[in-house]
């Protein structure tokens, strides 16, 4: 299983910014960038290039739906797995964000405690169904 440690997280209000960056540093022991628009992933995600997308739902300008499709049209971060975070958490809401590609989708308010341990839950699951890469 393979490790990750670098994680690009978008979204628009800095006071949730704050609270997501402070907990999955202090508490998950992620490394963490912010990006405050779509437009501002869009430059950064390939000098940084996470191991994982936090990408809010809802943002001014460019949302996160567009935000993860202008993202994967980009060859060499296509690949980097996406999470939406989101208050619009209803079933067809989230069969729509996986329908784009998403590998899940995180309730917001998210708890900062746990919000760690829910993106390595995450990861762990998506490891587990990758298909094996041919040695």
């Amino acid at each position: 299983m393979s490790t990750f440690q670098r994680i690009l997280y978008v979204e628009d209000e800095p006071d949730i910014q704050t609270v997501a960056k402070l907990a999955l540093e202090m508490v998950g022991g992620f490394t963490v960038k912010i990006c405050s628009t779509g437009e501002e992933a869009l430059t950064e995600t390939a000098d940084f290039m996470p191991d994982l997308i936090l990408l809010d739902v809802m943002m001014p300008g460019m949302d996160g739906p567009t935000t993860f499709n202008r993202l994967r049209k980009q060859p060499i971060i296509a690949e980097i797995p996406i999470v939406f975070m989101t208050a619009k958490i209803q079933p067809s809401e989230i069969a729509y964000y996986k329908s784009l590609g998403a590998v899940d989708v995180i309730a917001k308010p998210f708890d900062p405690m746990t919000l760690a341990d829910q993106i390595r839950i995450i990861w762990e699951k998506r490891e587990q169904n990758a298909p094996i890469q041919p040695v």
